[in-house]
C-alpha cells in the first residue's frame, strides 16, 4: 500500500447501524475488534483504488490475479458458491418452516 493523493473514505470510528450489526444487538465489540475492522477496511480501500487506477490505465501491474501453476486435483470439481443466493434461499426456507 502506497500513499497517494487520491481521496478515499476514512473510517471515523463511529458505528452506524447496518443489517450486519443491528443497534439492538447485544454484541459487544472490543477496541481490538474495531481496530482490526478499521485496518481491513482501509487496506481493502487501497486495493480497490489500485484496481481502479490499473483498469483506467493510469498504473500497471499493481493488482495481480493469483493462478496456481499446477492446479490441485482435489479441487477439480469445485464450483464457487454465490453467498448472496445461498443466504436468500436459507432465509426463504426458514420462512417456510
Amino acid at each position: 500500500m502506497t500513499s497517494s493523493p487520491v481521496s478515499r473514505v476514512v473510517y471515523n470510528g463511529k458505528r452506524n447501524s447496518s443489517p450486519r450489526s443491528p443497534s439492538n444487538s447485544s454484541e459487544i465489540f472490543t477496541p481490538a475488534h474495531e481496530e482490526n475492522v478499521r485496518f481491513i477496511y482501509e487496506a481493502w480501500q487501497c486495493v480497490e483504488r489500485d484496481l481502479r487506477n490499473q483498469m483506467s490505465g493510469n498504473e500497471r501491474g499493481l493488482v495481480e490475479e493469483y493462478v496456481e501453476k499446477i492446479p490441485n486435483p482435489s479441487l477439480k470439481a469445485f464450483k464457487p458458491v454465490d453467498l448472496s443466493d445461498l443466504k436468500r434461499r436459507n432465509t426463504q426456507d426458514a420462512k417456510k418452516s
